[in-house]
Formats: structure tokens, C-alpha cells, sequence
């Protein structure tokens, strides 16, 4: 018994140590700014949608516009290595509050809706939007107008995405829209027949479309960008409404790399141009776009 007695009172003693390195851990944790903690563990966990050319992956690696202009803002911050997570993009912004990513990178549009649940670094770029059909372009489709105008007209598009407010906004009525998880799940359903069009932001499609490569799909050359509140679109990085800290230091390394140069190089080397998508900094600001002023 008193063997046994001995064994109980060191696995308490040790179970008691653990429980104090624990509470050590959380007390060296407590105080330290989210930037701190990156710099320690020299990791930060991106969230992003799989969609060319501004989050993608491609043989196990994260590229992209908006990933390299993440990883180049990080690194100036004295965080090297980011680990990524591929999700629904309809799901960035609930992982980001959840703590699930330390940031969202994925060039998602900078609205009022979305300022409610997540702090938006300032704009790293601005982007139009585009229009895949069926080759030949059977329904005669140039803008979102044509579809408003056609209620036989069914139009598909990734879940979450901005462009089912543009539909909404241009006459589209709710029962012509359906969803899919991602870009080439939409251009499935075009294909099949299940829709006759789908739309996204032009680089994306036009890319992915690429990708793709099927005969009976074409980009529509000749689409006219709709006249509405959100296009041009200005894409940024997405942080959670507890890490306002982050985002500002965020912001400062952003300015000096647009300065320098850096974000138009980065846009340039992933198929965007600095004349039709790079943003100035100060030009149009996050405060200017959560508030609807543009």
C-alpha cells in the first residue's frame, strides 16, 4: 500500500508540473501582440481560396498575387514561413474570426458587409470582372444585363463571391443564380449544360478557363464591366477584428512596399498590369470602401 501510496503522490506531483508548465506557457503568451507570437513561432497560417491568379495551389505550393505580396509584407515583419489552408471562399472570413488563420490572403473585395466581421489591410489591388459561356456563345451574352433580360438564362458562380450581389444589382433574378464550390466546378456546369454561363473576376476566369482547357467554353472578349457600386473590385488581405495591431503594422510595410516598387513587380509576375491593377497607396483607402463612399 505504501508502494502504492508513493506511485499516487508522484503522478500527482507530476501531473500537478505539467499542469504549471501549461499555465507558464498561457502566462508567457499573455501580454505579447499577435505579431510577437508570429515572429516566436516564425509561422503564420494563411487562409485562401483555390482561385488563379491570386491564391492558388499548385503541386503542394501556395502562389499567387496576393499570396507573394503576403509573404514579402511577413518576411519584412520577421516572419519567414507561411503555412497555408485551403478553403471554401466562403469560409475565409469565418475561419479568420475563428482563429482558425492568422490572416486571409485571396484578393477578396473590400465591402461593407464584410468590414462587420474582419479587419481589411489597404488595397494591394483592383480587378474587373469577367464572363464564360458556352463556345459560340449560343444566348448572345455580353453583360449581366443580357442575362437580367433572358430569365431563361441560368448563370453559376463560385459560393460566396461578389458577383452574385453584381447579378442581383443588374436585374438578375435569384432563381437564374446557382452556386458551386469553386471556379472549375462552375465552368463543370456551364459545360454540361446545367448553366449557360458563369462569371468571376476577370483574372480568374480568364486563367482558370485556361487551365481548363476545353473546346466547348469561351471568354466573353467583348463583356461590358457592369456600371455598379463595387466594380472595379480592391482586393486585400483579411485579418480577425481582435488583430487590428497586425493589420496596421500590416499596412505600414504594405505603403513602403508599394513605394519601393515591390507590389507592382509582384502583380506584374503573376499576369496583372501596375496601369490596370495596382492601387496607389492613399488612392482609395479601406475606410473609403467599408463605408460604401466608393
Amino acid at each position: 500500500m505504501k508502494k502504492l501510496g508513493i506511485l499516487l503522490l508522484g503522478f500527482a506531483l507530476l501531473l500537478l508540473a505539467a499542469c504549471g508548465s501549461n499555465d507558464e506557457d498561457a502566462d508567457a503568451a499573455e501580454g505579447k501582440s499577435k505579431l510577437e507570437q508570429l515572429r516566436e513561432s516564425g509561422t503564420v497560417t494563411i487562409g485562401f481560396a483555390n482561385e488563379a491568379p491570386y491564391a492558388y495551389e499548385e503541386n503542394g505550393e501556395l502562389k499567387g498575387a496576393a499570396v507573394d505580396i503576403a509573404k514579402a509584407v511577413f518576411q519584412e515583419l520577421g516572419v519567414e514561413n507561411m503555412e497555408s489552408q485551403l478553403a471554401d471562399f466562403s469560409q475565409l472570413i469565418p475561419g479568420v474570426q475563428a482563429g482558425q488563420f492568422d490572416v486571409v490572403t485571396a484578393g477578396m473585395a473590400i465591402q461593407p458587409a464584410r468590414c462587420e466581421n474582419a479587419l481589411f489591410s489597404e488595397p494591394e489591388m483592383q480587378y474587373g470582372e469577367g464572363l464564360v459561356v458556352q463556345a459560340g456563345n449560343p444566348h448572345d451574352i455580353h453583360s449581366y444585363e443580357d442575362i437580367a433580360a433572358n430569365p431563361d438564362i441560368t448563370v453559376v458562380v463560385m459560393e460566396g463571391a461578389t458577383e452574385i450581389g453584381f447579378l442581383l444589382e443588374e436585374g438578375v433574378s435569384e432563381d437564374q443564380i446557382t452556386t458551386a464550390a469553386d471556379i472549375p466546378a462552375t465552368f463543370s456546369a456551364v459545360q454540361a449544360g446545367r448553366a449557360d454561363a458563369t462569371t468571376g473576376t476577370e483574372m480568374t476566369v480568364k486563367m482558370a478557363l485556361e487551365s481548363f482547357n476545353s473546346d466547348e467554353l469561351e471568354f466573353v472578349e467583348t463583356f461590358e464591366q457592369p456600371d455598379i457600386e463595387g466594380v472595379p473590385s480592391y482586393g486585400a488581405a483579411a485579418f480577425s477584428l481582435e488583430n487590428e495591431e497586425l493589420r496596421d503594422v500590416y499596412n505600414e510595410v504594405l505603403a513602403k512596399l508599394k513605394e519601393d516598387g515591390t507590389i507592382a513587380e509582384l502583380l506584374e509576375k503573376n499576369g496583372f498590369s501596375e496601369e490596370m491593377n495596382f492601387v496607389g497607396d492613399g488612392e482609395v483607402t479601406t475606410e473609403q470602401l467599408c463605408n460604401g463612399e466608393i
